[in-house]
């Protein structure tokens, strides 16, 4: 007899089952809760068992999530959520730009400039009045900075193959002001852009520019923080208040330590920077060296920004963007 014919003799012998229905024909004994004619307080129990913390599924219970001690757990979260969702869509480096949220669009800066100025002429003795006009006039003087920051982020926009290319690309801290114009130059040309918003005490409101699947928010500075310079092939800073300088300061240090590999560090408008960030001074009273000097420099103009990015990156023998000549 062959083992063709055992097997069949076999099969003919054995009654092997139906794989079982995907829902049972009868339920389990936990498929209903213990029924009142058994135990009348029993449903009131179970009610009051369903509704307790404890009974919550962890990975939904946020309360739990909320706990000091399952702080290593958000912060992996924190971490790993954005990093999925960038490489799914090919995201391999990014151009960032940090800069003031209060630095606005010409136009805009122009009607508060002149809402503040009829105020004060009904009002020409008001000392309140006359420290916003000042201020709304040295912000109407930065905000070319905003048509700069835009067209920055439209030639990031028209980089590599096209809108479509993902590899490069343009990315904010989210907000408004500068962070606006560079994701709105990103968005005039079609291109995908970047934005990583922070939970603050008050509503931070994401600018209307950034790629839907690529606006993130965090929890904590510190992942955010990670995400600004994991991808980062070049760092564009516009005049900004405490959040750029934290942002600058805090990757010129990590450079100078050697914890992180150079990369282009443009520092947008110099008459601001050099009074803002006294480099010369510093050298002097000798707490950072010379060569100090030499981790970003000035520019002023969209197009001045990006042939630096390249000349610097052809003189260190690479492509800003692999394969495309840049």
């Amino acid at each position: 007899m062959s083992a063709t014919d055992d097997h069949e003799h076999s099969c003919e012998q054995k009654h092997i089952p139906k794989p079982p229905a995907e829902n049972r024909i009868e339920p389990l004994p936990w498929h209903k809760p213990k029924p009142p004619e058994e135990d009348p307080d029993a449903p009131q129990r179970v009610h009051k068992l369903l509704s307790s913390a404890s009974y919550r599924q962890a990975d939904q219970d946020i309360d739990f999530l909320h706990r000091d001690d399952v702080r290593s757990l958000r912060l992996q979260l924190d971490f790993l959520k954005p990093e999925l969702l960038l490489q799914e869509h090919g995201v391999e480096s990014t151009i960032v730009v940090y800069g003031s949220t209060r630095i606005i669009e010409p136009a805009v800066a122009a009607r508060r400039v002149q809402a503040f100025t009829e105020a004060l002429k009904a009002s020409p003795d008001n000392e309140e009045l006359q420290k916003r006009l000042a201020i709304a006039k040295r912000i109407q003087e930065k905000s070319h900075y905003y048509d700069v920051a835009r067209e920055f982020g439209q030639i990031v926009g028209q980089s590599g193959k096209g809108a479509a290319d993902c590899r490069l690309l343009l990315m904010t801290g989210g907000g408004p002001g500068m962070m606006e114009a560079a994701n709105r130059g990103a968005y005039d040309v079609g291109a995908k852009t970047v934005g990583l918003n922070i939970t603050l005490p008050h509503e931070q409101f994401p600018n209307p520019y950034i790629t839907p699947e690529l606006c993130f928010k965090f929890h904590y500075f510190a992942t955010r923080k990670m995400h600004f310079l994991l991808r980062a092939k070049a760092l564009v800073v516009f005049p900004g208040g405490y959040g750029t300088l934290d942002e600058l300061f805090e990757t010129l240090t990590l450079i100078q330590t050697r914890c992180m590999k150079a990369l282009p560090i443009v520092l947008v408008g110099e008459n601001y920077w050099r009074k803002a960030f006294d480099v010369e001074f510093l050298i002097a009273e000798g707490v950072i060296d010379p060569e100090d000097r030499e981790l970003f420099w000035y520019a002023e103009t969209a197009q001045e920004i990006w042939g630096d990015i390249l000349n610097w990156y052809l003189a260190k023998g690479e492509q800003l963007i692999p394969d495309c000549g840049l």
